[in-house]
């Protein structure tokens, strides 16, 4: 091997744009080490690369999991898509009844009077209708509703206010429906039950028998009133008779109220029987048949329908029903589990 002249320009070997290696021109130019020189450059190539790689990895990753945290926060409430507007054109404003009328329940009254007045409120409705399929539930949620209609149907006097009953309108349901305007019915609906319910169980004489003392202490001599492991006393019978009478009465008073003359002059009207639609219409409990659908475009003239109810997101539900099962062990601390009178 022939030493390198010294006085020559040392050519250090280039590198092609494609492939990252050395040009083989001159591959084999240059000083000697040429070749640690470009395992070097390919190695910090590589690491260089596997870097790039590795954050947008972690980028890609960390916007899945924005991503996902984004629709389970929308999911559980905590954040609140834009509403979307109304439509700006005239429609039939649509609110449902859909369960059991009950406190912190799906058919809870302030949730129904928020999207009530929502509908009212618009200036495109043309009308409102209540959609409902309720067995019934708590007097005072149907009380509540009921007079929420009646006070939007005075400050909005041009705004109809109907009810279509789907499948079934019973008890508290009815007692809501009764404050519409006008009453639609499916042929085959359920529709009536207009009476008072208070229920419970009495498990005295199987204590008695299994030899277990029931040890309640209470201060008042009625305080135990209906304690399904005590014994009902006539007078305290007698009582919870008149507290139903009462809560009766005024359901039929809101029912006489909101039909009027269209009732029937029958005994059996408010003696708590079911009767299907076509019959209802018979006796004055409803007035057509109709759905949603057909109501809003052969009497409302507005086809378009807008959905104002109002539903409980999960996160709602769950502290909701936390609430509610927390509520039900102090009423049975308390010794006042008894279920309240259900209009049923």
């Amino acid at each position: 091997m022939t030493e390198q002249d010294p006085n020559r320009p040392r050519v250090e070997p280039s590198w092609t744009a494609a492939s990252g290696v050395p040009d083989p021109a001159t591959r084999n130019a240059g000083a000697p080490g040429w070749e640690r020189s470009t395992i070097e450059k390919l190695l910090m190539a590589a690491v260089v690369e596997q870097r790039r790689a590795r954050r947008w990895r972690i980028f890609f990753r960390l916007a899945g999991l924005a991503v996902a945290l984004l629709f389970l926060g929308v999911a559980l409430g905590f954040i609140h898509p834009p509403e979307a507007a109304t439509t700006a054109g005239r429609h039939t404003a649509v609110v449902e009844i859909d369960g059991v009328l009950e406190s912190g329940g799906e058919s809870d009254a302030e949730a129904v009077m928020a999207a009530l007045r929502a509908a009212f409120k618009d200036a495109s409705t043309a009308a409102v209708v209540l959609r409902i399929n309720s067995p019934g539930g708590s007097p005072v949620q149907a009380g509540m509703i009921a007079d929420e209609m009646r006070r939007l149907r005075g400050l909005h006097p041009s705004v109809p206010l109907y009810a279509v009953i789907e499948e079934i309108c019973a008890s508290g349901g009815y007692y809501v429906a009764a404050a519409a305007d006008r009453i639609y019915v499916d042929k085959a609906s359920l529709v009536g039950s207009i009476g008072v319910l208070m229920n419970g169980f009495g498990f005295t004489e199987a204590m008695g028998k299994l030899g277990v003392e029931r040890r309640l202490l209470t201060a008042g001599e009625n305080k135990g009133f209906l304690d399904p492991f005590s014994p009902l006393s006539e007078p305290q019978r007698e009582h919870a008779r008149k507290m139903l009478a009462v809560i009766h009465q005024q359901f039929i008073d809101t029912v006489r109220k909101g039909r009027g003359d269209r009732l029937k002059d029958s005994p059996e009207l408010f003696s708590g029987l079911v009767w299907a639609g076509a019959t209802s219409i018979e006796l004055g409990l409803a007035d057509e048949i109709g759905s949603v659908r057909s109501v809003a475009r052969d009497v409302v003239k507005a086809e378009e329908l807008v959905d104002y109810t109002r539903r409980p997101n999960i996160a709602e539900r769950l502290a909701k029903r936390a609430g509610l099962a927390a509520g039900q062990v102090i009423s049975r601390e308390l010794g006042v589990s008894v279920d309240a009178p259900r209009l049923r």
